[in-house]
């Protein structure tokens, strides 16, 4: 089945919209930072969707992309990373697949509750606590069967919390299949698959970039390609979905809990966690060194004020809508523009970007968001239903694990041993 340009396009935007909000995410980390990036990646979608009928519910639905992505952020990754590193097939193997593992909880969980509230209706309510309690069940099931009875640790010895994020996937998946909610597990699966690919990739190409000795942030480069394979198959899974027809909108009351949870709960966390003294002082102490701490307490109150202003700004106009129904593209698009900004500028203001040119991909940020920006606004994606093909899902399964394979023996043949390589066997 052929596609139409803009088809492909709204996956390059789409991919570009996460893969650049998870490069960010990279100077904040964890679960919050991760759900920020998340929450970008989902508006995207929604704005390329462009169906009237799921814009009074695009602020449920981007902050429920933004708990399944922000969900993988408790997974620790940092040694498998080192096994890719390694100079033989089984320790680098062993790496790029188990990141291949943890790219895909981040997108299954992302990608299904994401769907989830798109397919949500009153005829089809979903039964939200009741599917919180199986998740969360499954995963302490999951993790004490597989780690603490069975003894697998994919990454000792650090945290083994990709176990309880993969029983939290299961749960979700048995949810979605058991209520017969195709539409979101097809999203689920593509995100999944997306990430996936991503982070097992964007691993190989760190490995190329350091073995290549060119100056440049090659981590960033891993995350750029975690969201943007990530964000393009979210996308994918969404445009190919069968959602049946678009129907008139149904008015909704607006909540306070995502509005408030998207635009200040989770910002000020990234704020509290990252804008610590220490770590902005002895960036200016570089740059500046006579007036490191007025900069550094400077920073830290602009950046708490850039959130707490644009948050209660937020919050109250979409809060406060006299008519749930009015909302539409036009407000959702300038949110998606000021939240991206927001999170690039922080990303300025903690690394310093903005008082030396020392980290270069910063401004690569702003680049993407005005391309993305500009292009959004101009692109509708045509929707092309296909048929859920479990058959096809591991096929593609099944090629990621060979094409793994090969990029595990370039990687291996593009350095000499690395004392930086961690050693799984």
């Amino acid at each position: 089945m052929k596609h139409s340009k803009y088809f492909y396009l709204g996956l390059l935007l789409a991919g570009m919209s996460l893969g650049t909000a998870w490069a960010i995410r990279g100077q904040f980390g964890h679960e919050q930072g991760a759900a920020w990036a998340g929450g970008i990646g989902c508006l995207a979608v929604l704005l390329l969707a462009r169906r009237k009928d799921w814009y009074p519910k695009a602020i449920r639905a981007m902050f429920a992309g933004a708990v399944g992505w922000g969900l993988g952020g408790m997974i620790s990754y940092g040694v498998v990373i080192g096994y890719g590193r390694g100079s033989d097939f089984g320790n680098v193997y062993y790496g790029l697949t188990m990141l291949l593992v943890i790219g895909m909880l981040y997108g299954f969980l992302g990608g299904g509750l994401f769907g989830l509230v798109l397919d949500e209706s009153k005829e089809k309510p979903v039964a939200w606590p009741r599917l919180m309690t199986e998740m969360v069940a499954m995963a302490i099931v999951v993790y004490f069967f597989v780690v603490e009875q069975l003894g697998y640790l994919m990454t000792p010895p650090r945290s083994e919390m990709w176990a309880a994020c993969l029983g939290l996937a299961i749960g979700l998946a048995w949810y979605l299949v058991r209520n017969e909610r195709m539409a979101p597990l097809s999203v689920a699966v593509y995100a999944g698959l997306g990430g996936g690919l991503g982070f097992a990739l964007g691993n190989f190409l760190q490995v190329l970039g350091i073995a290549s000795e060119i100056e440049f942030n090659f981590w960033n480069v891993m995350e750029y390609s975690i969201g943007f394979f990530g964000g393009a198959g979210m996308a994918y899974g969404t445009f190919t979905a069968d959602w049946g027809q678009e129907s008139a909108a149904e008015p909704t009351k607006s909540s306070w809990f995502p509005i408030a949870m998207l635009v200040l709960i989770i910002p000020l966390v990234v704020w509290d966690q990252s804008f610590e003294t220490e770590r902005i002082l002895s960036k200016v102490v570089e740059i500046i060194p006579e007036r490191a701490e007025t900069i550094t307490q400077l920073t830290q109150t602009l950046a708490f004020l850039l959130i707490a202003g644009l948050g209660i700004y937020w919050y109250f106009n979409f809060y406060l809508k006299k008519e749930p129904g009015s909302l539409g593209f036009r407000p959702l698009y300038h949110f998606f523009l000021a939240h991206f900004a927001l999170y690039t500028l922080c990303s300025w203001l903690v690394t310093g970007a903005l008082l030396s040119t020392h980290r270069i991909e910063q401004y690569l940020y702003a680049i993407n968001l005005i391309f993305v920006g500009v292009l959004l606004k101009k692109t509708t994606t045509n929707f092309s239903a296909r048929p859920n093909v479990p058959r096809r899902w591991s096929g593609i399964l099944v090629a990621l694990l060979v094409l793994v394979a090969v990029l595990a023996v370039i990687a291996i043949s593009s350095h000499e041993p690395w004392e930086r390589a961690e050693t799984r066997f």
